[in-house]
């Protein structure tokens, strides 16, 4: 788990973990005394399932992964599902009788539907294994898992559809109304990321748009086309407001990377980009080009000539690493 977000991911199993392996073993213990009578195991995980946090479901299951319990929560019994065969489910692959211990990778639920995580827990008598408990955790019950990762700042290139990288050298640029006006528009969209609150901005060089995102209504998107981009006025459309302290994209930049999305847009005319983005506040620079392929690459590689991203598949072209 190398990436960013699977970093997370760890960090937050790691953490449910740590709080409910205690208490799944003690339950563990009570449940062997009575195992494997149905009455007495529905009687110790009714009087325990309290202890176990944000649990949705705790039940008891043989060896063979045959409930032998009732489903149990804060809310009462379920005998609906004793005697239900889990053991295709995904909660309980390579785990029996490997460890004592083991919380599955996320999964939906047959039950409600969402993505779910269950905790399994063997039951042992002395040493022998005579069954297993499961727990059942709604991932949207868990506090451990509402913490937001943070995006890598590192530059990243993802591959399109291979058909259209396929047939990349049968296609060539057509020149879009916006490529007709590309100064004028460049000289406005900095002034609505600048001065005017867009904190995100695309421009989609061939269909001849560009998607906005406002400090003031982050929630919803706009859509301008090459007729507004084009016409000043529009930015009597978008109340000045401070740039942002929190921005990790300098104000001053925000030309410059326009401009180097014009350097992409003209420069070849069969590798060439299609779209590009600029957000403010993570200092991201997105790509798209011709073959499809896509890079997020953060503002002060882009802007510095001497980066991979520039030299990696130039050559004497001018052409950017995109086609590969």
């Amino acid at each position: 788990m190398n990436s960013p977000i699977q970093k997370s991911i760890s960090r937050q199993r790691h953490a449910l973990g740590k709080l409910i392996r205690p208490i799944l073993g003690r339950i563990a213990g009570l449940c062997s005394e009575v195992w494997p009578d149905r009455q007495g195991l529905n009687e110790v995980l009714a009087s325990q399932v309290s202890e176990l946090p944000y649990c949705a479901y705790i039940y008891a299951l043989g060896t063979d992964a045959i409930q032998i319990s009732d489903n149990i929560n804060g809310s009462g019994r379920f005998p609906e599902h004793f005697g239900r065969d889990r053991s295709s489910r995904p909660y309980l692959n390579s785990v029996y009788p490997a460890v004592d211990y083991h919380l599955s990778e996320a999964y939906i639920s047959l039950l409600s539907g969402r993505p779910s995580i269950t905790a399994i827990q063997l039951v042992r008598r002395g040493r022998q294994v005579i069954g297993l408990l499961g727990a059942d955790f709604d991932l949207r019950d868990l506090p451990l898992t509402q913490q937001l990762y943070d995006e890598p700042d590192q530059w990243r290139q993802m591959k399109g559809d291979p058909s259209i990288r396929g047939l990349l050298f049968q296609q060539t640029r057509v020149k879009s109304v916006l490529d007709a006006h590309i100064d004028e528009v460049m000289s406005i969209m900095e002034e609505l990321m600048a001065q005017r609150g867009v904190f995100h901005g695309k421009l989609h060089f061939s269909s001849s748009r560009a998607t906005l995102w406002l400090v003031d209504d982050p929630y919803r998107y706009r859509i301008l086309e090459v007729e507004e981009l084009i016409d000043p006025d529009i930015c009597l459309a978008y109340p000045v407001r401070p740039y942002p302290p929190s921005a990790m994209l300098p104000q001053d930049k925000i030309r410059p990377i326009l401009d180097g999305f014009k350097k992409l847009r003209l420069a070849d005319e069969t590798v060439y980009l299609r779209s590009g983005s600029i957000n403010i506040f993570n200092g991201l620079v997105g790509l798209n080009f011709s073959c499809d392929g896509s890079h997020y690459i953060p503002w002060s590689d882009f802007l510095n000539p001497g980066n991979a991203f520039w030299s990696g598949d130039i050559g004497s072209t001018n052409r950017p690493a995109t086609a590969t």
